[in-house]
């Protein structure tokens, strides 16, 4: 698949800060939610396959990638409130979404919690059942002034350990640089521990009891291998919902888009015609 970076050339004030988004192709409207601590950039092999078929939106969260990285509040409470103004914004009705990690927390809380209707949803290992946090995350919780403070150097190894560990085929340079751009010096060291030390068990607790409430068809995909995210946490977030799909994806960890981004298309685009037919 292509790797032809993904532009972002709009701007969108939320709350006084600038979210940059984008779009691609014809047609019906779908969106693209990526997760933490990556960015829109993760869907640059899948979006131009789906803007085949459809106009696909996609943006970086606040406080991640080309968007503003303000000393604010950047948890997934704000984040799902930043999907649903940016989708009353592009004047959405029923899009498809597909939706990666935090990405996906925020495509169900939107769906739930704030009555945004879609017309498919696929779900990339969403952060969706608590409790949740790895032991770096709860370090960097209750000590977010130290690991923001670290000297450059230790930071940049702990975050190519941290993103190395997403992947079963180790990233080029390239790509990975792609990952560690927007973390990297004084204000992007800060907003990668400001957005860690911000994760919350709350946010998922307030939604997680209604996934029996789902409007519209969902899919849900997980990496055999995900190190991050159980894929018991997968098969419970199914069992719930009662009627989504589970397809677990051989050779694949918690970032599928670089390790099978042809499974993530190939599910959404047979998702796309069942809801079709």
């Amino acid at each position: 698949m292509s790797s032809n970076e993904l532009n972002l050339p709009e701007r969108f004030d939320f709350q006084g800060h600038a979210v940059a988004w984008g779009s691609i192709g014809e047609g019906p409207p779908a969106v693209l939610l990526h997760g933490t601590p990556f960015s829109s950039a993760e869907w640059r092999r899948i979006a131009p396959c789906l803007a085949r078929e459809r106009r696909v939106f996609y943006f970086d969260m606040l406080g991640y990638g080309l968007s503003d990285k303000p000393d604010a509040d950047v948890s997934r409470g704000v984040q799902s409130e930043l999907f649903a103004a940016l989708y009353r914004h592009w004047g959405l009705g029923s899009p498809d979404v597909v939706a990666h990690d935090f990405g996906g927390s925020n495509a169900l809380r939107g769906h739930l919690l704030n009555g945004l209707d879609y017309r498919s949803l696929v779900l990339v290992d969403p952060v969706a059942i608590s409790p949740q946090g790895s032991p770096l995350v709860q370090a960097a919780r209750k000590h977010e002034g130290v690991f923001a403070s670290l000297p450059a150097y230790i930071h940049e190894a702990m975050l190519r350990a941290y993103i190395g560990t997403a992947v079963g085929s180790a990233l080029r340079e390239d790509e990975m640089q792609r990952y560690l751009a927007p973390w990297l010096g004084d204000e992007g060291q800060k907003a990668f521990w400001r957005q860690v030390a911000q994760m919350d068990d709350k946010y998922t607790e307030e939604v997680e009891w209604r996934y029996g409430e789902m409007r519209c068809p969902v899919a849900i995909l997980w990496g055999e291998q995900d190190e991050w995210i159980p894929m018991a946490d997968g098969r419970e977030l199914a069992r719930r919902m009662g009627t989504a799909s589970f397809t677990p994806v051989p050779d694949a960890k918690h970032l599928m888009q670089e390790d099978a981004p042809e499974a993530i298309v190939a599910a959404a685009l047979r998702l796309w015609a069942a809801v079709d037919r």
